[in-house]
């Protein structure tokens, strides 16, 4: 049985496009989704850009309605979704009804956004992000649990949420990130080139504030030799537009976590997570160029020889 979405001790797959034609990009997905199930994966997370951003789809909502289609009791979740792109009211409505299909495998995640291709493709100010963020995120979170103002409040879909509420975690890469999620009642989605020391001391600034949603931590893994070629190309890929101050905390060469086998594997993330202060993961098999055969050999890999012990060893963890 799938953990309920965005859930401490859960561990989802974010699911990237391949460089195909559209509607082999979409079947391969769809694939890799069950796939992803059949192996024991939580769920799914999905992500955003615009404009044809390499490794990227602009509609992380839809991409993980697609998803959902493909499966059975795994839940998907647009993490992160770019709120500041979007009216907050139309998340909440689309959310609402997508969950109303789906119940109970619907989550989702939401960031400020860090290109400023995305804002100005739809007229906006990118240094405006950050104050169209914090000024939606509390009325999302309100809507996504059935707490709306009206006209929303009207919404069949949105009223259901105060039964059934949508989980949510936002993006966070700062202590001020981490406190505004634990403030709202919502977990944290951390970066995927985060070091270990920085996680900690994020988790400690979000559990001192009041947090006691899932604290998601987010690493690439490979079993066996790893594709060196496409792991220095996704990184020179980083590099080329990151912030620098989003840098300033990443590991160097400890963004990839590789090992001969899939228990070395699940010894590592387990590690990691615990030194952390994380309590859930999402993992990621995707690379610049990879080949989608190699993509889904590593779910298959992973469903057999890591997620069954990582899974004993995350719910020690948690049960300390």
């Amino acid at each position: 049985m799938a953990s309920a979405p965005l859930a401490p001790g859960s561990v989802s797959l974010r699911l990237y496009p391949h460089d195909l034609v559209p509607s082999q990009c979409v079947e391969e997905m769809r694939a890799q989704a069950a796939l992803a199930e059949r192996a024991g994966f939580d769920g799914m997370l999905t992500s955003e850009h615009h404009g044809g951003f390499p490794g990227y789809l602009p509609g992380p909502l839809q991409t993980a309605g697609w998803l959902l289609e493909s499966t059975r009791r795994a839940w998907a979740a647009p993490a992160p979704l770019l709120l500041p792109l979007r009216h907050w009211s139309h998340v909440a409505e689309d959310l609402a009804w997508m969950a109303s299909r789906f119940p109970g495998r619907v989550g989702g995640g939401f960031a400020s956004g860090g290109l400023a291709r995305d804002f100005e493709m739809v007229g906006l100010r990118f240094e405006e992000s950050r104050v169209r963020f914090e000024a939606a995120l509390p009325l999302l979170v309100a809507a996504l649990r059935g707490r709306a103002e009206p006209p929303l409040a009207g919404d069949p879909a949105i009223a259901a949420c105060a039964e059934h509420p949508i989980p949510a975690v936002i993006a966070a890469q700062s202590p001020g990130a981490v406190r505004r999620a634990a403030k709202l009642g919502v977990g944290v989605l951390y970066d995927s080139l985060q070091t270990v020391e920085r996680l900690h001391r994020l988790s400690e600034a979000y559990a001192l504030a009041g947090g006691e949603g899932a604290r998601i931590a987010i690493r690439r893994v490979w079993i066996g030799p790893p594709p060196q070629r496409n792991v220095e190309q996704q990184m020179d890929f980083y590099r080329s537009y990151a912030k620098p101050e989003s840098q300033q905390h990443w590991g160097e060469g400890k963004e990839l976590m590789s090992a001969a086998d899939g228990v070395e594997l699940a010894e590592r993330l387990a590690e990691f997570t615990s030194s952390g202060g994380c309590d859930a993961l999402n993992l990621r098999v995707h690379f610049l160029g990879i080949d989608p055969a190699r993509v889904r050999e590593q779910i298959e890999r992973l469903g057999a020889e890591t997620l069954p012990s990582l899974r004993e060893r995350l719910a020690r963890q948690r049960g300390r």
